[in-house]
């Protein structure tokens, strides 16, 4: 017979497991960014976006006044410092496995607005993430069976 911890253990420890399994299967692949950001008057933003081959991207930035530099991938789009006016529609695709950078500087008097939808590739701290979860939830589930075999003084 299970003790009432050796249950709550297996329980929890389940629960875990399951939390940390759904997570991985949400980090196996791309990941779809919908960016809405403001850049004050006089600011700048840096963008850094891994992503495999043929990942469309796309990208709009509305204000009075900005410089744009963008670097893609293989022979994607490039587009060197550019100063724009009102707004700046970007569509492209990656070509290779790599990574954009974007920058973008607000040289006008009002702010600045980026939206957009950007795929990236998922990051892979987060695989090593999701395992340690699974991996403590199987801890607990060892620790708890424990307590069906022998009760330990003091408990």
């Amino acid at each position: 017979m299970m003790s009432k911890r050796t249950i709550i253990g297996l329980v929890v420890g389940t629960a875990i497991i399951t939390i940390g399994g759904f997570s991985i299967l949400q980090h196996i692949g791309t990941i779809t960014i919908n960016e809405n950001y403001v850049v004050e008057s006089g600011g700048s933003t840096f963008y850094t976006i891994p992503a495999p081959n043929h990942t469309p991207q796309s990208m709009t930035i509305t204000g009075d006044a900005f410089d744009l530099k963008l670097e893609s991938p293989g022979d994607g789009l490039q587009i060197p410092k550019t100063s724009y006016k009102n707004e700046k529609t970007l569509d492209w695709t990656h070509l290779a496995d790599g990574e954009t950078k974007i920058q973008i500087q607000n040289t006008g008097n009002s702010e600045l607005e980026i939206t957009g939808v950007l795929i990236r590739s998922s990051d892979p701290i987060w695989f090593t993430y999701d395992l340690m979860v699974i991996i403590s939830g199987m801890v607990i589930i060892g620790f708890s069976m424990g307590f069906t075999l022998r009760k330990p003084k003091g408990f």
